[in-house]
């Protein structure tokens, strides 16, 4: 099973070859690995190309934002199934993806999800997003799955579209909604820690940041929806308070 892995980037010389380097050091040979670079000014792009023998597609070029630079990785990707790993993020073992293509292999299934821990500037852990396993009602209650261990067969984006920049911050969210709620695709949850994932995020860096994340969330559910949305805008959060317990 080949499995298409894309990383999109803007200004991370930082934290990209970290995350170039837990690719390179997965235990699973067929991989397509694409990075899409927003057009990075700083030594982002030289770093990538020190890894030029590992990278079978790379894109510089500006971009509409994110979502927009992840749907551009997608539409190049040649793999059976395709996962996304920001570039300030990095797998937590180097049998990850050998692990994601067993699960599909053996199962017959269109997504995969599993666990992550947020990590602070020392590379502490300060939350652990144990995702747990789904059915469709637990979106109502809820539940999300983490964005950066969610994996899913190409084709799904053919049959039912890309992400949708429109959405915002909660693209990833409409996403795996539209999928896994709306049209109820087969998943498997990965009981394993799959990414480590670094603190921070534009929607969370301030109030008015945080009110458009609920604003796009609830946007996110009623489009897909959800029965009773602004219930399930107050629930979703409270989740995040168990994983820092």
């Amino acid at each position: 099973m080949k499995l298409s892995l894309v990383t999109v980037v803007y200004n991370a010389q930082d934290t990209i070859r970290q995350c170039i380097q837990s690719v390179i050091n997965q235990n699973y040979p067929n991989l397509e690995y694409i990075i899409i670079d927003g057009g990075s000014t700083d030594q982002t792009l030289s770093i990538i190309r020190e890894y030029h023998e590992y990278i079978h597609i790379l894109v510089s070029e500006p971009d509409n934002g994110i979502y927009d630079a992840m749907n551009k990785g997608i539409s190049r990707a040649t793999g059976d199934v395709v996962g996304i790993l920001n570039a300030d993020d990095h797998f937590a073992d180097a049998d990850v993806l050998r692990s994601v293509a067993a699960i599909f292999a053996q199962h017959d299934i269109e997504t995969l999800y599993g666990d992550l821990d947020i990590i602070d500037q020392h590379q502490q852990v300060i939350r652990k997003w144990r995702s747990g396993k789904c059915n469709r009602n637990s979106f109502k209650l809820g539940f999300m799955p983490a964005h950066p261990t969610f994996y899913c067969r190409r084709n799904l984006f053919n049959q039912f579209g890309f992400y949708n920049p429109g959405h915002g911050s909660a693209a990833d969210y409409e996403l795996m909604l539209r999928l896994m709620y709306l049209h109820q695709v087969k998943s498997f949850y990965l009981k394993k820690v799959m990414v480590n994932m670094r603190a921070g995020g534009i929607s969370s860096k301030n109030l008015r940041n945080r009110i458009k994340a609920w604003q796009f969330d609830l946007l996110a559910m009623r489009q897909n929806k959800l029965p009773f949305p602004l219930l399930t805008l107050v629930l979703k959060p409270l989740r995040k308070i168990v994983q820092f317990l």
